[in-house]
């Protein structure tokens, strides 16, 4: 008599543990999806720091074939472009990311950088026109300052980089930018104090000291400044300032300088030797 009772019972326990099976099977998909995501996110940011850039974009490249709607993929794939040294690729790969519903501003300030890269100045400066002075970013501004420089507007140019300086607390490569502009219009002093500055942000910089003996040589100070360096960058110092006071018509102190560099690089010194005898054949003839 009890049979027709349990039949259903036992057919409702089959359906609730099929349910439960079902259930269970969603839920380990949705947390393999989550792991998938995660270990994807995790080898993007490696792609984009300390992998081979060509291997970067191949990476990029391929798994957009499968997800050619996440921005991030885009984005990874437009900065492999700017890390390969491949900036008229680059362009077009940031462009695609403007175009995507979920971009903002620093994309654009991106597509700017990889214009400028490009050598497509006027580009770079319509794309930095199109972002509203709000966004105030280190890098919106130095690409501004950039633009303005290509276009000699100093007084913009100086009031771009003094902004951009302000935005960052590691400011040594824009301050070295902006000593660079001063060193090209001629305005030495200026661009001496900039490149000093940049030196004490980053002791590192072999850039910023070989500009500021540029500058420094250009005042005909042919004196090396108190700065960090080792012996092989002092080497490379002087021979900088040697061929700065060769060029200005100080011929017997770049003899000097240029002995002074050999004399002082703990490997031999090739490009100071053929400067000196080089130098020495002139004089001699």
């Amino acid at each position: 008599m009890r049979h027709p009772i349990l039949l259903p019972l036992c057919l409702t326990a089959i359906v609730a543990v099929s349910a439960c099976q079902k259930s269970g099977d969603a839920e380990v998909n949705r947390a393999m999806e989550d792991l998938n995501a995660l270990e994807g996110h995790d080898l993007s940011d490696v792609m984009l720091t300390v992998a081979d850039p060509s291997e970067a974009v191949t990476y990029f490249a391929n798994q957009l074939q499968t997800n050619p709607d996440r921005i991030d993929l885009m984005r990874g794939l437009a900065k492999s472009y700017v890390r390969a040294s491949r900036p008229n690729d680059a362009i077009p790969a940031w462009q695609q990311v403007i175009a995507h519903e979920d971009s903002n501003y620093d994309d654009s300030v991106e597509l700017a950088d990889a214009f400028i890269r490009a050598n497509r100045w006027d580009e770079a400066g319509n794309t930095l026109n199109t972002i509203p002075p709000t966004h105030e970013t280190f890098k919106r501004y130095r690409l501004e300052a950039m633009v303005a420089d290509s276009k000699e507007q100093w007084e913009k140019s100086d009031s771009f980089y003094q902004t951009a300086a302000g935005l960052t607390t590691t400011p040594a490569s824009v301050l070295n930018n902006w000593g660079y502009s001063k060193l090209t219009r001629g305005d030495y002093p200026a661009a001496e104090r900039l490149f000093s500055d940049s030196i004490r942000h980053n002791g590192g910089s072999f850039t910023a000291k070989n500009n500021l003996i540029l500058a420094r040589g250009a005042q005909r100070k042919y004196d090396l400044p108190v700065i960090p360096m080792d012996q092989t960058e002092r080497a490379r110092l002087l021979h900088t300032m040697a061929l700065t006071a060769i060029k200005q018509n100080d011929v017997t102190i770049g003899q000097g300088l240029l002995r002074e560099a050999i004399d002082t690089h703990p490997q031999h010194f090739e490009e100071a030797q053929i400067a000196l005898r080089a130098l020495e054949n002139n004089v001699t003839n």
